[in-house]
């Protein structure tokens, strides 16, 4: 792999992430839920035991959301590129809600190369405190 290539493959996986930030606070669910594998991997910050597992799934899940507004914002984002097809990445992340105090956490992912390009192969949030 060239280093042209790994640097492609890096920028492709941390415009994933900021998308899928995007997205989400757009309530764009099924374009969001199409960012992962069809058998993709899914757990919220706020439920980092409860995986959700396959792209329908993830769209439901999406769906039985109440409405809200939030701004997700990612930063640090750092991507390992292990392959043509497979790299991982962490970032972190403030959610804002228009609670009092914004959600701190991290994402770590696994991505995978499909016929759709990259997607998240697992995404698994966490969440570290609240200011």
């Amino acid at each position: 792999m060239t280093d042209d290539e790994r640097r492609a493959i890096e920028a492709d996986c941390g415009r994933l992430i900021a998308l899928y930030a995007n997205l989400n606070d757009e309530a764009r669910w099924d374009e969001a839920a199409a960012l992962y594998a069809p058998d993709g991997l899914m757990t919220r910050p706020t439920a980092p035991d409860a995986p959700i597992v396959g792209r329908e799934a993830i769209l439901a899940a999406f769906k039985a959301r109440p409405p809200r507004t939030t701004r997700h914002v990612c930063s640090n984002v750092v991507i390992e590129v292990e392959s043509a097809r497979e790299a991982r990445g962490t970032s972190a992340m403030l959610l804002f809600t228009g609670a009092p105090a914004p959600l701190v956490g991290s994402f770590h992912d696994r991505f995978v190369r499909t016929e759709e390009g990259w997607r998240f192969a697992e995404r698994r949030g966490t969440l570290l405190f609240q200011t």
